[in-house]
């Protein structure tokens, strides 16, 4: 089984040009699977369409949310209609399935105030100036354009010399898409690439690569890794006085979003700058919207108070 899952992962790279994080994940819901399978004395090469819906009751009485029961079933499909493909089996026991759907949550955010905070909270957090001047870009560049975490912290620097209005992002599906930068976040990017190259210049003179990335560090993927910038804006977000429990970066980019929607911007454009594919990925900030606009009503109205 690993050698379907290993063989279906290179495909996928290569055929599919998919982002290494959805091959990892595309791993571990494999794995679990097989894991599963193994116990029962099956492998992918046997299992029948009864024994994929018993595993999914399984992980439905473990308690795991929809979108993670609809995520493993995606990885099950998708390695069976390969391996129908590639004529390991005659059949695909899992065409017929259906998932469970997703949540339909409405996705965290923050109010223009509470982002105001951490912004200048940003410049506050770091043990030099320099990593002060790092953060502040960091968050700036975040707010002023929804990038997803992967694509901020893997931009190269290349993409922000000459002080440029709109940065070339490469997202996913190795699709590309231009963002605007925002003055305040060209400012704070331009103060952090000065003091970026002197770095990098010192560490050249020391015998070390030059970084081809905006945020280089000396781990293997050569810039600051995913799970550094999930910690640093719960430092960040501590600092302001927010509750670390509310903030993650995913949540500076529904910000972002709402933000734009609730001053006039068009979910065609806000679609664009956020990368969706569909449409109607973007629509769920209407419903943010409307949350907000219900509580405003609520809160303010004078027919809605409860005076006795």
């Amino acid at each position: 089984m690993e050698r379907w899952i290993s063989t279906f992962l290179e495909a996928q790279a290569a055929e599919l040009n998919s982002a290494r994080n959805t091959q990892e994940a595309y791993g571990r819901d494999l794995l679990n699977f097989a894991d599963w399978l193994r116990n029962r004395k099956l492998d992918f090469a046997s299992a029948e369409r009864a024994d994929i819906e018993a595993y999914l009751i399984s992980c439905d009485a473990e308690g795991l949310a929809r979108a993670t029961r609809a995520r493993r079933l995606s990885s099950i499909k998708q390695i069976y209609r390969f391996a129908f493909e590639e004529a390991w089996r005659t059949d695909n026991p899992a065409l017929q399935i259906k998932g469970p759907g997703k949540d339909k949550r409405l996705p965290k955010t923050l109010s223009e105030a509470e982002v105001d905070g951490m912004l200048l909270a940003a410049g506050e957090v770091g043990q030099s100036n320099d990593e002060k001047l790092r953060n502040t870009c960091l968050m700036q560049i975040l707010y002023a354009t929804g990038l997803r975490v992967s694509e901020l912290v893997s931009l190269p620097v290349s993409a922000v010399r000459g002080d440029p209005k709109l940065i070339l992002v490469r997202g996913k599906g190795d699709k590309e898409r231009m963002v605007p930068l925002s003055p305040p976040a060209r400012q704070a990017t331009q103060d952090w690439v000065f003091v970026r190259d002197e770095a990098e210049k010192l560490a050249q003179k020391n015998g070390k690569p030059v970084s081809r990335f905006l945020f280089p560090a000396r781990g293997k993927d050569g810039h600051m890794t995913r799970q550094r910038f999930f910690v640093l804006i719960k430092e960040i977000a501590a600092h302001s006085g927010l509750s670390p429990e509310k903030v993650t970066p995913h949540t500076l980019r529904h910000a972002f979003a709402t933000h734009l929607l609730a001053r006039g911007a068009d979910l065609r454009s806000i679609q664009t700058l956020l990368g969706h594919a569909d449409l109607a990925t973007t629509e769920i900030y209407t419903h943010v919207l409307d949350e907000r606009l219900k509580a405003l009503v609520l809160e303010n109205h004078p027919l809605a108070t409860d005076d006795e």
